[in-house]
């Protein structure tokens, strides 16, 4: 009898399991027969929408696609008035994972974006006035991000330099004060090294390579695979990907809603305006520096993030130009940027 009432009870939970996978099931085909936004089948892909959408973007109301797509590679890109030969099977190819990469790390290329706002136009100020490639801005966005990390081969500050680099090139880098921090500066000093490596290759791209890998390294690998252009090259992995990783940034920042991005201007960072004091002294205290200049010590570093201590030690009796925040008065009139005369 103890056995006919365990069978009992297991035929019991079998057919309420049953009844209630039917009901489930009955519910989820109504619900598609009535209209459902949640379509699987639609050759449109795996979508959710929200009602009233305007292609303009003017509202916070946008499609919310569920779809993971293919990108689409452009037929034709040049880098610095240089061709890329997207005609050779493993250039597309790595042009389409960068754009891949790019384009699906959306926190990271949105924030790149935000930040390129506030930085770029001080950087192609001072290419245009070097005469260089305006696409060498896209050079300093991979090497940093606009962040002040530090590589683990200690490289640093918005051009990624190495402190001896650095240093050949005229920044100043001790404890105290790093001008690979400082954007004008460093700027320049990329823009004198990418000079040198250009008359060097006779080739833009190929002096864009030689900044991650170095001039001298480059020049042995092309030497010994008998080849002059960097399409051509076998190269290490990072390097391999170095210009195509600054191609697809250009792409995406030039053609954003191709890739999906939509951002207003009120989205992006704006640059900061400051006005700047000649420092010739040394300065042994920064917060009490910033107070008897009405401001604080986090806007001092924020404003100049190569002052690393909190000091300046001035014993050759250099002239450092210093950024402030505007005066209250000053607010309303526009900002120029200031740039220091280099040679």
């Amino acid at each position: 009898m103890k056995k006919i009432k365990n069978i009992h009870i297991y035929k019991s939970g079998f057919w309420i399991f049953f009844s209630f996978s039917i009901l489930m099931l009955t519910l989820n085909f109504t619900s598609k027969d009535e209209g459902s936004e949640f379509d699987i089948d639609s050759e449109e892909g795996l979508m959710i929408t929200e009602r009233d959408v305007t292609p303009e973007f003017e509202s916070r109301e946008t499609r919310v696609e569920m779809r993971v797509l293919a990108i689409k590679v452009p037929d034709e890109l040049y880098f610095a008035g240089e061709r890329v030969p997207l005609e050779i099977f493993d250039v597309r190819e790595r042009l389409d994972r960068e754009l891949l990469v790019n384009t699906y790390w959306h926190s990271n290329t949105l924030q790149l974006m935000k930040l390129a706002n506030r930085y770029f136009p001080t950087i192609e100020f001072i290419l245009h006035q070097h005469g260089m490639p305006d696409d060498f801005k896209y050079l300093a966005l991979v090497e940093s991000g606009f962040r002040h990390d530090v590589s683990p081969r200690g490289a640093a500050g918005y051009w990624q330099f190495l402190a001896p680099t650095a240093k050949e090139f005229g920044l100043e880098v001790n404890d105290d004060i790093d001008e690979r921090y400082h954007l004008e500066k460093s700027t320049v000093a990329a823009i004198n090294y990418l000079k040198d490596a250009y008359k060097r290759f006779d080739s833009w791209t190929m002096a864009t390579a030689s900044y991650n890998i170095g001039m001298a390294r480059l020049s042995r690998i092309a030497e010994n695979q008998k080849a002059d252009s960097y399409y051509d090259l076998f190269l290490n992995q990072e390097t391999a990907r170095y210009v195509f990783r600054i191609l697809a940034l250009k792409e995406i920042f030039n053609n954003p809603e191709t890739y999906g991005f939509f951002l207003s201007p009120d989205d992006l960072y704006q640059p900061l305006k400051y006005e700047t004091i000649k420092v010739e002294t040394s300065v042994s205290n920064l917060a009490e520096f910033a107070q008897k200049h009405n401001t604080n010590y986090k806007t001092i570093k924020l404003l100049n993030p190569w002052i690393r201590g909190n000091e300046i030690k001035n014993t050759k009796g250099n002239s450092y130009f210093v950024k402030m925040p505007l005066k209250e008065e000053m607010k309303k009139a526009d900002s120029d940027i200031y740039i220091e005369e280099t040679d």
